[in-house]
């Protein structure tokens, strides 16, 4: 007879869920990766205007963002300890702890952004189009990359809100917990996009 129990239905729901995760990420990874690429091969060919751009960009706002990024990876992982082991409070907190730390990078990344807009330096800007070539196309991968970068940012708070509210639903417990964990599975990617973006835009000058 077929085990059709709510605990093997449980399971077999997770492992599916994880599976499609896991594929959704993989094309996440590639669309970066692509990108990544694309700019090592315009970094090696427009050296000289890539490092002149990127010792335009703030360092320290940068390193603040990744630790930010970091802390938040440990409170989400964490918050997944905490609901195997029943402790719904606490697993909500560390949720939202998660979504504090992304606040603080996006206002982060708005007043960085902010303070090239004062310099009227945005693509299609008349200073802008004033730059040479080399600098230009490092500004366009700049906006592009960091721009897509933090759009992940508000779609995986977005997904720890609703994980949040399943989670006091009493949709998401400790024998169920699919949506957190793929939550945080997206979440730690977000924050290994920017372990990579960081290094190429900020420091690599």
């Amino acid at each position: 007879m077929t085990n059709t129990s709510p605990g093997h239905t449980h399971q077999i729901d997770s492992e599916t869920g994880k599976m499609g995760m896991w594929l959704f990420l993989f094309t996440e990874l590639f669309l970066f990766g692509g990108l990544f690429l694309a700019y090592a091969v315009l970094r090696n060919t427009h050296s000289e205007g890539f490092h002149k751009a990127a010792a335009e960009l703030d360092i320290f706002i940068g390193t603040i963002n990744t630790v930010v990024l970091l802390m938040s990876s440990m409170t989400v992982a964490m918050s997944i300890t905490a609901l195997q082991k029943d402790n719904k409070r606490l697993a909500i907190r560390l949720l939202l702890a998660t979504i504090f730390l992304a606040g603080v990078f996006m206002v982060n990344k708005y007043f960085e952004w902010s303070h090239k807009f004062e310099h009227h330096l945005w693509p299609g800007s008349e200073v802008y189009l004033n730059l040479e070539r080399s600098e230009i196309t490092f500004y366009g991968l700049y906006y592009m990359m960091t721009g897509l970068h933090a759009l992940h940012v508000i779609i995986g708070a977005i997904l720890l809100v609703v994980t949040i509210f399943r989670i006091k639903a009493g949709v998401q417990h400790s024998g169920h917990y699919v949506l957190l964990e793929n939550s945080a599975l997206y979440w730690h990617l977000v924050d290994l996009i920017w372990i990579f973006l960081f290094p190429l835009l900020y420091l690599i000058t």
